[in-house]
């Protein structure tokens, strides 16, 4: 089952440290991050949104393929290579997976000015391992997928 967990960072800054954090510790075995993002308003109050996963560009690549091999049995792999991408591409943009676009968008309307959400979709995760590298950057709660024992472990876990 994956979870989901939203922390509020003092900054773009911090949240883009916190990420890194989890690639780190994604590269050490000790989270499965299927997806993440980043929601934060600027000094102009709009909200901006960062994700992690380009599925535009991944559809692209792969519409590009199948492109080629359906252009070279119909004798034209050019014509197949840029009519899949571009259908790849589409198909990428529209396709929604992992964290809810509109949750993101929710989330960043509540944020102060020059704060920042990091949204984490995870797997499975040694948590007392993640909580320790996260704590530095003093994120706080804003919401999560866990049952309510397990968050209020979660928050007193960053509070210590």
């Amino acid at each position: 089952m994956t979870h989901l967990v939203v922390l509020g960072v003092n900054s773009r800054d911090d949240a883009e440290r916190v990420l890194q954090v989890t690639d780190d510790l994604a590269k050490q075995q000790l989270l499965q991050r299927e997806d993440a993002a980043i929601a934060y308003k600027d000094s102009k109050g709009k909200v901006r949104i960062q994700q992690t996963m380009n599925l535009t560009g991944a559809g692209a690549a792969s519409g590009a393929l199948w492109g080629t091999l359906l252009g070279l049995l119909f004798l034209n792999p050019l014509a197949g290579m840029a009519v899949g991408a571009a259908s790849g591409a589409v198909a990428g943009k529209l396709t929604d997976i992992g964290i809810d676009d509109q949750l993101i968008k929710d989330v960043g309307r509540e944020l102060q000015e020059d704060h920042a959400a990091v949204f984490l979709l995870a797997r499975s995760a040694t948590v007392d391992r993640v909580v320790d590298a996260l704590k530095p950057l003093g994120p706080t709660v804003i919401q999560t997928n866990l049952t309510k024992d397990r968050e209020e472990e979660l928050v007193a876990a960053l509070q210590s």
